[in-house]
């Protein structure tokens, strides 16, 4: 598969929320991050909001769910339009059955690890998911330093997927810009996040366009 962008709305100017969802309309997905204050120690927003994005959106909408209890809360995201639904394993009582909901409902379904969460809790379940989310921060708070010590889980995943699921995309949040998106890249990134590379930028659309070539070029060069 193709590199793809998506920024997270974590970094835009809630004030004016649908003009800079339309500033990255260069992208490929939206990304936008729900924390409940209890998963995470931050708070942001929550279903009605994600509903009212998804319908202004000229991106599909990625929902990144840093909340407690995504068994009861995650297929309702799908349901409000989200595309694509991530939720962390370390908060779900059942990954798989939460995956299989999703799916039903027509989104694509994602699961999250935090950097001390081992590859090891999904390696066996690939196929239950269309992507899995590599946090290359600790979840919670936008702006923190790339942790390149993910590396090896990247990789790790990506092998695995490259064996026994080739469809699983791979994805990392969490430091990603141009002094770092080759290294996500060169490990078997296909889905990178990036908030304040993008929504920092003065022009949104040739920052997205640099780092999808950055990232392209990286891949290419370790296939």
């Amino acid at each position: 598969m193709g590199i793809q962008i998506a920024p997270s709305i974590l970094s835009a100017d809630f004030a004016n929320l649908e003009r800079d969802i339309t500033a990255v309309a260069a992208a490929d997905w939206l990304h936008v991050d729900v924390m409940d204050g209890h998963f995470v120690p931050n708070l942001t927003l929550g279903l009605p909001v994600v509903e009212r994005i998804a319908e202004v959106s000229p991106l599909p909408v990625d929902a990144h769910l840093m909340i407690e209890d995504p068994d009861r809360w995650a297929p309702r995201y799908a349901e409000a339009g989200a595309s694509s639904v991530t939720f962390h394993y370390e908060a779900a009582a059942d990954p798989v059955g939460i995956a299989r909901d999703l799916r039903s409902l027509g989104a694509r379904a994602s699961i999250a690890l935090k950097p001390r969460t081992p590859v090891d809790v999904v390696i066996d379940q690939l196929a239950e998911f269309d992507m899995v989310l590599v946090m290359t921060v600790e979840p919670g708070f936008g702006g923190q330093a790339f942790m390149p010590d993910m590396m090896p889980k990247l990789e790790a995943l990506r092998a695995a997927a490259d064996r026994d699921q080739p469809s699983l995309w791979l994805q990392t949040d969490g430091g990603i810009a141009r002094d770092t998106i080759e290294t996500a890249a060169a490990a078997g990134c296909d889905v990178f996040v990036a908030g304040s590379a993008v929504y920092g930028a003065e022009d949104r659309t040739s920052e997205i366009e640099a780092l999808r070539a950055l990232a392209a070029a990286a891949r290419t060069a370790h296939a």
